[in-house]
């Protein structure tokens, strides 16, 4: 069963740091693409950054970038977002998301997301 499951929500004041955790689960990690998408109250889901496989490439939403960063453990199936320079407009629930390719088929997984707030 392929799992993703996120960690490292909080609350923080404006310009604090908070690193988000995802943990992988039933899925061959080390050559999927990671991604986290967050979501505001009443606004739809909106990527945030992405990485490839082997960790080589990563990219960002324009409203992130320069603030956050996203790396990869593969031996540990672990994919992190640091989040610096945090404003108030980031608060929303952060998503882990995998896209998973088996032979011809793409699969599109979540996590259940973790909360950030970013207020004073």
């Amino acid at each position: 069963e392929v799992q993703l499951v996120e960690s490292g929500g909080g609350l923080v004041q404006p310009g604090g740091s908070l690193r988000l955790s995802c943990a992988a689960f039933g899925f061959t990690f080390s050559s999927s693409a990671m991604g986290w998408f967050r979501q505001a109250p009443g606004k739809e889901r909106e990527f945030v950054g992405g990485i490839s496989w082997s960790g080589a490439f990563t990219y960002y939403a324009d409203s992130v970038k320069g603030r956050f960063g996203i790396s990869r453990d593969n031996a540990k199936n672990m994919v992190y977002l640091q989040m610096d320079s945090l404003k108030p407009e980031d608060t929303a629930v952060y998503y882990c998301h995998a896209y998973v390719v088996v032979g011809r088929l793409e699969y599109s997984y979540w996590g259940q997301g973790t909360q950030v707030t970013v207020s004073s």
